[in-house]
């Protein structure tokens, strides 16, 4: 028999007041991420600096994000989220100081791995854990995607903030402003802190390299990180390169935040319909035509007539398929193999998610500054979607043996 080492906020707190929480910290630590596209240009042109030296900062970033994620959710599902939270603060607002202070490519790659860690700590990935044992099991879907709906409430709100920020007072001192709002997910991070309660069962507790072992033999498993790989892909190379890709075409820089403000509002309304799916179809399923739909979107890009208006409503319909892989991604973990080492085993996928990312965001770079355009990235975009779309279909929506037979559930 086991028992808590100590009390659980989850205990007093509402598994709500948990989700809410979660919510806030994943609204301003993935808002704070979504606006590095806004600094490509100005921070390049001032630092006299190609486009693939700060793509590879950022690509770095999303790499050691991916590489920490399933470390800082080991650490979540053992001893409880609140730390992770704080320490995700703390790597963000020392980044942006960092990236603040760069005058160079090696400056703005040590900002990319403490920005990397930062969203490690205070991201998505590192709070699905928490929201799964806190939420009731038939909430669990739903729950997740309040997260990923926080993230885009961030998404409208950093982007028009960072943006006029930069219009008053300049880039460099906006980094400062964003370095000090991090530190708003501090106080949040006690809601989701306490060790999770440890369930007593018949069997032995599973260790945390059985819960490894098992999931890479595991075929659904597999195809669920290729799938998230070109997620990575997909949205990390938009959302860092559409703002220059939006200054290419001679449109005014409200173009490109607009834009990406529509893909948060799409966000908001695509996760919330991607919780609510598992109602009435498959999860595997969900994420198939998520993918056909981003291919079909990046096809506009290379046949329609490219205006302000296409790109804004490109991107709006981009938004209701964003991160409303979240979800079904995460849902479709915790169905496999229960919610105990849900955190890190999501953090696993999630590093498959970080190096289509890594990958995405610099190969634009690379494109960018071989042929001045961004035309080859769409119809990689494209390739790709339509690949991740097929890989889902095949994938085993059940519980690994282990889980046949009923347990009792975290708290």
């Amino acid at each position: 028999m086991s028992v808590p080492a100590s009390p659980s906020p989850s205990k007093v707190i509402s598994w709500s007041m948990i989700v809410l929480a979660a919510s806030a910290v994943a609204a301003i630590g993935m808002g704070v991420r979504q606006t590095m596209g806004l600094f490509l240009k100005p921070m390049t042109m001032e630092l006299g600096i190609g486009r693939e030296d700060f793509a590879i900062a950022i690509a770095v970033a999303n790499l050691v994000w991916g590489v920490a994620a399933p470390f800082t959710g080991a650490i979540s599902d053992k001893y409880g989220a609140g730390r992770v939270v704080v320490f995700g603060a703390l790597c963000t607002a020392i980044g942006l100081l960092l990236m603040w202070g760069a005058n160079d490519r090696a400056h703005l790659i040590a900002s990319g791995v403490f920005l990397g860690l930062g969203v490690a700590g205070a991201g998505i990935n590192a709070l699905v854990g928490a929201v799964s044992r806190a939420a009731p099991p038939e909430k669990r879907t739903q729950a997740i995607a309040a997260i990923g709906m926080g993230s885009g409430v961030g998404i409208l709100i950093a982007l028009p903030y960072a943006h006029l920020l930069m219009d008053y007072v300049g880039w460099k001192t906006t980094l400062l402003v964003l370095s000090a709002t991090c530190m708003l997910m501090i106080p949040l991070a006690f809601p989701v802190s306490g060790r999770p309660v440890t369930v007593v069962t018949k069997d032995r507790p599973q260790s945390i390299v059985a819960a490894l072992r098992e999931a890479c033999r595991h075929p659904s498993f597999l195809l669920l990180n290729a799938g998230f790989f070109v997620c990575g892909f997909h949205v990390v190379f938009y959302g860092v390169h559409l703002p220059a890709y939006v200054a290419d075409k001679g449109f005014e820089p409200r173009v490109a935040v607009i834009s990406l403000v529509l893909v948060g509002i799409g966000n908001l309304v695509g996760t919330y319909l991607a919780g609510q799916s598992s109602k009435f179809m498959q999860k595997r399923h969900a994420l198939s035509l998520i993918y056909s739909i981003r291919a079909l979107i990046f096809v506009g890009f290379l046949t329609l007539p490219i205006t302000p208006l296409t790109v804004m409503v490109l991107s709006g319909a981009l938004g209701l398929v964003w991160l409303s892989t979240v979800p079904l991604t995460s849902g479709l973990v915790s169905t496999f193999f229960g919610p105990t080492w849900m955190t890190m085993l999501y953090g696993v996928v999630f590093f498959s998610h970080q190096v289509g990312s890594f990958l995405g965001v610099w190969l634009g770079g690379v494109v960018y500054d071989a042929t001045k355009s961004y035309d080859m990235m769409w119809w990689i975009s494209i390739g790709l979607g339509l690949f991740a779309a097929a890989i889902h279909w095949p994938i085993s929506e059940t519980a690994v043996e282990r889980l046949a037979v009923p347990v009792q559930g975290t708290a």
